[in-house]
């Protein structure tokens, strides 16, 4: 996802017990013999109406080949996915996936790593004319073909997608067999990593054989995890800061081309930020591990560039939160509990975590110069009615209300906050309001490097008027 050059230099830190899990050292048999914990979903088939907004410089909003698109400030219906019932997605850092009511998956944006499984080398491509004087189209025309959502082709017709994945550089879908088939690459500190250790880039769908029985898949920007029914988690990609829970030595590098168990069992839900990683185990206990220099894993022990967890660790202080599912960027994290709280932690200055300076908590760390640098302590967010879902990019956060209330915070000039032609940063919550969805029930929502993405189902006149009711009584 899109990195930003807005970093800190810590003197301080802090320490907080924490309580480590030990790997469990099991064969390969005594993991077979674990007891079923989790069930495959069913397939979603709620058809959406999809909303993009932010910078599409990449193609990243799927609008067409138009240069005026490559800037949206405020939600706007995809006309091209009008009718095409979309029922789920998935935002990568520069690209997005998106699966329809009859099981066929679309993409758009950038394909400079074939993540969008088809070919879209030949495609018309308009270049500014240098005596053109508009102002707007700086870079002329996208490509046609990435811009575009078109369908993937290469995907058993026989099964149905129940989840898609995107990381930055990687595509994958998770099947109602529990199967899982991806495309791409992964990127490291040095360059391509590569897809498989005889593979550097995988240009169509293939299934991945170490990925069996797999309830769930959660996306890094260069890794992604798997989760199985037996609430053992997998890791495949970039380990380069511990996000593969397990140390990776360089001259065993390539072997984290191929999907393996890492010791983590029990777990019931997996989820990860860009370079750091969660699980929550069938007991409600939180674990975190991999990239925390500014306190993104709700760890606050040495904060420091490059801080790392290098196990899955417990982050006690929400392990009593009954939290259900988690949402993190490159430095940040949202964590949403079962009664619509959200708990936000990581990175402060481009207001990422959405807490008022005037509500920063006693746990804020600060540098050199008395500036807040981050919130290493998981914090409740304020002012907010109850949450039903969340998302995060990489420098941005997306919430929806129980209501169908989309509300957005954090780095604003991209315009992935969705809040109009200001650009400016959004210290906290903020409802998207708009012609385009104000009609709609917002259902999901996703986030991008510097884009977002929403699906809604539109609102009857009546509903409409009822729920702005609400809100104005709510306000007073």
């Amino acid at each position: 996802m899109v990195a930003l050059d807005r970093k800190r230099t810590a003197d301080e830190s802090t320490t907080r017990s924490v309580k480590r899990i030990k790997h469990t050292g099991r064969s390969f048999n005594s993991v077979k013999n674990l007891p079923i914990i989790n069930e495959i979903p069913k397939a979603k088939d709620v058809k959406l109406d999809i909303f993009v907004w932010g910078t599409g410089s990449m193609c990243e909003l799927g609008l067409g080949p138009e240069a005026k698109t490559k800037e949206v400030k405020r939600p706007r219906l995809n006309p091209f996915l009008k009718d095409t019932g979309i029922v789920d997605f998935a935002a990568g850092g520069m690209h997005t996936l998106a699966l329809d009511h009859k099981n066929q998956l679309w993409s758009w944006g950038s394909n400079d790593s074939f993540v969008l499984a088809r070919d879209t080398s030949n495609a018309k491509e308009v270049l500014k004319d240098m005596n053109d004087d508009d102002e707007d189209d700086e870079d002329g025309d996208l490509n046609e073909a990435e811009s575009t959502p078109g369908l993937v082709e290469g995907l058993p017709k026989d099964l149905k997608i129940i989840q898609v994945a995107a990381t930055d550089n990687l595509s994958a879908v998770l099947l109602e067999n529990g199967d899982v088939y991806a495309w791409g690459t992964f990127r490291c500190n040095e360059g391509i990593l590569g897809f498989k250790h005889d593979t550097l880039i995988q240009k169509t769908p293939l299934k991945i054989d170490q990925f069996q029985n797999i309830v769930q898949l959660a996306s890094g920007k260069d890794h992604i995890l798997g989760l199985d029914v037996k609430g053992v988690v997998y890791a495949w990609g970039n380990g380069q800061q511990f996000q593969l829970g397990r140390k990776i030595l360089e001259r065993n590098r390539l072997r984290t081309l191929e999907p393996r168990e890492f010791g983590l069992v029990d777990v019931k839900y997996i989820s990860s930020g860009e370079f750091h990683c969660f699980a929550i185990t069938k007991d409600g206990k939180v674990l975190s591990w991999g990239l925390n220099q500014f306190g993104q894993c709700g760890i606050s022990s040495d904060l420091e560039d490059g801080s790392i967890v290098t196990v899955p660790t417990e982050v006690t202080s929400l392990s009593d939160k009954n939290i259900k599912s988690i949402a993190a960027g490159e430095h940040h994290t949202l964590a949403l509990s079962e009664d619509g709280s959200i708990y936000s932690f990581g990175r402060y200055d481009m207001f990422e975590i959405g807490i008022a300076k005037d509500d920063l908590p006693e746990d804020t760390f600060k540098d050199a110069h008395g500036k807040p640098r981050s919130v290493p302590v998981p914090t409740k967010l304020l002012k907010l009615p109850k949450i039903r879902s969340i998302a995060v990019g990489s420098h941005h956060s997306l919430a929806v209300s129980e209501d169908g209330i989309a509300y957005s915070w954090g780095f604003g000039e991209t315009y992935a906050v969705g809040l109009g032609p200001a650009g400016e940063d959004v210290e906290t919550p903020t409802r998207i309001k708009n012609t385009a969805t104000q009609d709609h029930n917002i259902l999901l929502v996703g986030a991008g490097g510097q884009f977002s993405i929403s699906g809604g189902v539109k609102l009857s006149d009546e509903e409409v008027e009822k729920r702005e009711d609400k809100l104005e009584d709510e306000e007073d």
